[in-house]
C-alpha cells in the first residue's frame, strides 16, 4: 500500500482540475494576446479561471491578482519590488520579517540584507507564531513592509494575520504575508483582513505545480520582477499559461466550496492519527492543534532521528516529510524547532505530517500501525537512545525540551 501524507509539500491535482486544463493543450491552444480565433477562444475560460480564484479569496474588483510561476516568485516580487519602489527610490531601509519563513522569503531576505536594506528576523513564542505586540515593537518610520506568512508550512501554526495587518494600516506600513499554507486550507478573506499583498501557489491545494499568483490590494503600484511585455496588465510578462490558469482556478473553487465542512473531515482524520501516535512513549507534538491548519501534524519521537524515521516509513510505502535534510556532510535541524526554543538533538527527530482532503480513514490507520512499528525498530537499534535525557539545562548528550512540548 502507498500512503502520500506530505500534503503541505505538494498535493495529488484533482481529477477534475486535469479536466479541466486538458483541452488547453492540444485544442485550444491559442495566444490569449494574440488578435486571431485562436487566440480570442482562449479568453472565456481565462477570465473564468480568475474570477474563480478572486472568488475563492474574496478580492474586489478594484484589487489585482496577477498569475506566476509560483509563490516563490510571487515572494520575490514583492519583496525586491517593495526594496526598488520604497527604499532605493524613497526614505525607507527597513524591512520586518520573522524567524520561521518560507526559504523564498529568507533567502530574498538575506539578498536585501547584502544590498544595505535593514531586515529584523522577529522570534516566535512557544507556540510557534509572532504575536502582534513583537511585530508592532519593531515597526520604525523606516519600515518599508513587513512580510508575515498566513500559516506555517512545517507546523501547520495560523497566525494572527487580522490583528498584524490593523497594526501595518495603523502605521502606513506595506503589509504582505505568504499564505501558500492557508489558501485552500482554511477560510481567506481578503475584505476581512488587510493585506496589501498575498502570496498563492495551485499545487498546495491540488492544482498544477509551477502555477500561482500574487494578490495586490486595491491594483497598487508595484515594479514588475519580469520586463520585456504587456501581459497581465504590464504587471509581469510572459506569455499567459492558459492551461495552468485554468486548473488554478478549477482547484481554488474546489478547495474553497464549502471549506468549512471539509475542514471537520480533515481535522477529524489528523487527530484521530495525532492521538494515536501520541500514545507512543516520549512522543511530543508542536503546537496547538486547535490553532493549527486542520491537516498538519509536527511531531517528535524522542531518541529516533528525522531522517531514520522518514526512511523507515518510506519502506512502508509511507510518504511523509522532516525538517532534518541530509546535506554534504551533516544534518540540518528543522529550524522552526529550534526557533520554538529546541535544542538540536530534538529538533533532529521532527517529521511533519500532512493529510489532504483525499486522505481515507484507511490511510490512516495504515500509517498508525507501521508508524509505532517504526519507532519501535528505529527506537531499539539507536545506541544514542540511553543518552538522551529530558534534563533541563541542555548539557553535552542531553535534550532540552520545551515545556510546551512535554
Amino acid at each position: 500500500m502507498k500512503v502520500y501524507m506530505d500534503n503541505n509539500a505538494t498535493t495529488m491535482v484533482a481529477p477534475e482540475v486535469v479536466e479541466a486544463m486538458v483541452p488547453f493543450f492540444s485544442e485550444v491552444y491559442g495566444n490569449p494576446n494574440s488578435l486571431h480565433k485562436f487566440g480570442t477562444a482562449t479568453r472565456p475560460a481565462l477570465s473564468h479561471a480568475i474570477d474563480q480564484v478572486y472568488k475563492a479569496i474574496n478580492a474586489s474588483d478594484n484589487d489585482d491578482i496577477v498569475f506566476t510561476s509560483c509563490a516563490t516568485e510571487s515572494n520575490n516580487w514583492v519583496l525586491k519590488s517593495v526594496w526598488v519602489d520604497k527604499i532605493l527610490n524613497g526614505d525607507k531601509n527597513h524591512i520586518v520579517t520573522t524567524e520561521v519563513e518560507h526559504p523564498s522569503v529568507l533567502s530574498t531576505c538575506k539578498f536585501l540584507e547584502e544590498q544595505g536594506v535593514k531586515v529584523t528576523y522577529l522570534p516566535v513564542n512557544s507556540e510557534g507564531i509572532v504575536e502582534p505586540h513583537t511585530v508592532k515593537s519593531f515597526i520604525t518610520d523606516k519600515t518599508a513592509l513587513v512580510s508575515v506568512m498566513w500559516a506555517n508550512n512545517e507546523t501547520g501554526m495560523i497566525f494572527p494575520i487580522k490583528e498584524i495587518g490593523e497594526i501595518c494600516k495603523s502605521k502606513g506600513v506595506l503589509f504582505h504575508t505568504d499564505g501558500v499554507q492557508a489558501v485552500g486550507k482554511i477560510p481567506v478573506d481578503v475584505q476581512d483582513v488587510h493585506v496589501d499583498f498575498m502570496s498563492m501557489s495551485a499545487h498546495k491545494f491540488h492544482g498544477p505545480k509551477g502555477i500561482g499568483a500574487l494578490y495586490i490590494k486595491d491594483s497598487q503600484a508595484l515594479t514588475p520582477l519580469l520586463t520585456g511585455g504587456e501581459h497581465m496588465g504590464g504587471r509581469r510578462s510572459g506569455t499567459l499559461n492558459v492551461p495552468y490558469i485554468v486548473g488554478m482556478g478549477k482547484a481554488a473553487e474546489m478547495a474553497t466550496e464549502n471549506i468549512e465542512e471539509k475542514m471537520k473531515a480533515i481535522r477529524a482524520k489528523r487527530d484521530r492519527l495525532e492521538d494515536a501516535l501520541l500514545t507512543l512513549s516520549d512522543t511530543f507534538t508542536v503546537g496547538q492543534r486547535e490553532h493549527r491548519t486542520p491537516n498538519t501534524i509536527l511531531i517528535s519521537i524522542r531518541g529516533v532521528e528525522g531522517e531514520g524515521m522518514l526512511w523507515d516509513l518510506n519502506r512502508f510505502g509511507i510518504g511523509a516529510s522532516t525538517g532534518s535534510a541530509c546535506a554534504s556532510e551533516h544534518l540540518e535541524a528543522n529550524t522552526v524547532m529550534l526557533a520554538i526554543g529546541a535544542d538540536h538533538e530534538l529538533a533532529h527527530t521532527g517529521i511533519r505530517i500532512s493529510l489532504s482532503r483525499y486522505t481515507t480513514d484507511e490511510e490512516v490507520d495504515y500509517v498508525i500501525n507501521h508508524f509505532k512499528e517504526a519507532v519501535a525498530r528505529l527506537r531499539a537499534i539507536s545506541s544514542s537512545y540511553a543518552k538522551v535525557k529530558p534534563t533541563p539545562g541542555g548539557e553535552a548528550g542531553e535534550c532540552h525540551i520545551p515545556e510546551h512540548l512535554t
